[in-house]
């Protein structure tokens, strides 16, 4: 008998060894990464490629900071998990750090979960408590993506993630995007909460037009409904502000009732984390209500301080908004580049008569690493830390990749 505890790691062994034994449900990857250093990979086959998507706005520091390996390694040899019975002295840090870039007042807490979706799950439970429980409508926006399962599913906007799990969790009402007026007709005082990403991820790195989050602050707070803004994508300095709504361009001032945070918190290791501003919120959930094993583990919550340690150190906040805009400009001037959407390091650039995914895969032969995040957008989200020229790079490389694109599109026979 084969001995399976071994796979192989040639170009087609891996594939087959994952096929067996990975669910089909996550579906196929492009490569067999082996090893990253700052913004570069290099494949199974000893291949380097240009990270520009970061574990999909994970890595903020790149792959093996020195600082983030240190952290980790030694919180790890010192104690590594410790259940919620106990506490930390990462954890705590974690969260006031988190508070205090947040600019939270008082009464204001954070829950530690493990993922983006997790993060989403609480504060959906906690709009399910508010004027005493009576409330369960839940307004989202065509458009959202808040995760995958099964309450922040029904958040997400996407039939094709639903509608396989219908009737899932009831009360969701998504409104049309950017249409303040139909915000308006929507919200009514039986709204519990209005969930809204600052800017779209998977809904295309889409930003709301100016007014819509200022709108949905106010009305919210008219009907007594909580305001919950999902930065899992977008916070993190990833926008050019520690979290996106306090960009003056994209929250306008807003403060919301409820971030949720994840991805690039953690620079690499699963941590969600869901932040209530005041002591209001903070006490819609009482002791038994929520909980996780794995809520504020010592490694990943080390790991967050790590990510905190690097930003305030180096500066990566402001860097992420004048070196996200210098590139952002260089690539509305490609020829085929028909806008470019987003803020700071988290980007989308939208082409013309080609598919997206066609662009990608040219991409990923020429050594770039990107994401199809709609079908006539290419979505990049690269580490903090990349360096100026490795995004020139891509933006010189960027015609050629476009060209080979058109010559692997199928042409109108054949499709």
């Amino acid at each position: 008998m084969a001995d399976q505890t071994q796979p192989q790691t040639t170009a087609t062994g891996w594939r087959t060894a994952h096929e067996h034994s990975i669910l089909p449900a996550i579906g196929r990857p492009q490569l067999l990464l082996d090893h990253g250093r700052g913004a570069h990979v290099w494949d199974s086959d000893g291949k380097e490629y240009i990270d520009l998507l970061a574990g999909i706005a994970v890595n903020a520091l790149g792959h093996a900071h020195p600082d983030y390996v240190a952290a980790v390694s030694h919180q790890v040899a010192t104690l590594a998990q410790i259940s919620n019975y106990f506490a930390s002295e990462p954890q705590i840090h974690l969260a006031t750090r988190i508070l205090e870039h947040a600019k939270a007042p008082g009464g204001s807490a954070v829950y530690f979960a493990n993922s983006g979706s997790e993060a989403n799950e609480t504060a959906l439970k906690m709009s399910r408590r508010v004027a005493g429980g009576t409330r369960t409508k839940v307004i989202a926006v065509e458009g959202s993506f808040h995760g995958r399962t099964m309450g922040s599913l029904a958040l997400t906007s996407n039939p094709k993630y639903r509608e396989p799990f219908t009737p899932g969790v009831p009360g969701v009402v998504f409104v049309p995007f950017g249409d303040i007026a139909a915000l308006e007709a929507e919200i009514d005082d039986t709204t519990a909460a209005m969930f809204i990403e600052p800017i779209q991820g998977e809904g295309g790195v889409r930003n709301h037009p100016q007014g819509y989050l200022t709108a949905a602050r106010e009305l919210t707070r008219a009907h007594g409904a909580l305001l919950v803004l999902d930065e899992v994508q977008t916070g993190m300095g990833r926008c050019g502000a520690w979290f996106a709504h306090q960009h003056p361009l994209i929250g306008e001032g807003v403060v919301p009732d409820i971030m949720t945070l994840a991805k690039g918190l953690g620079g690499g290791l699963p941590i969600g984390a869901t932040v209530t501003f005041g002591s209001e919120v903070t006490n819609l959930l009482v002791p038994g209500q929520h909980g996780s094993t794995y809520s504020g583990n010592p490694v990943v919550t080390a790991a967050g301080n790590a990510v905190f340690d690097v930003f305030e150190r180096d500066g990566l906040v402001g860097r992420a908004e004048a070196v996200g805009q210098e590139f952002a400009d260089a690539l509305a001037k490609v020829d085929g580049v028909v806008a470019v959407s987003g803020a700071g390091l988290l980007r989308a650039f939208e082409v013309a008569d080609l598919d997206s995914h066609d662009v990608v895969d040219a991409a990923l032969a020429a050594g770039y690493i990107t994401n199809a995040v709609t079908p006539s957008k290419v979505r990049l989200a690269p580490p903090l830390i990349i360096d100026d020229a490795d995004l020139m790079a891509f933006v010189d490389d960027l015609p050629g990749i476009l060209a080979a694109a058109q010559k692997s599109a199928p042409t109108p026979t054949e499709a």
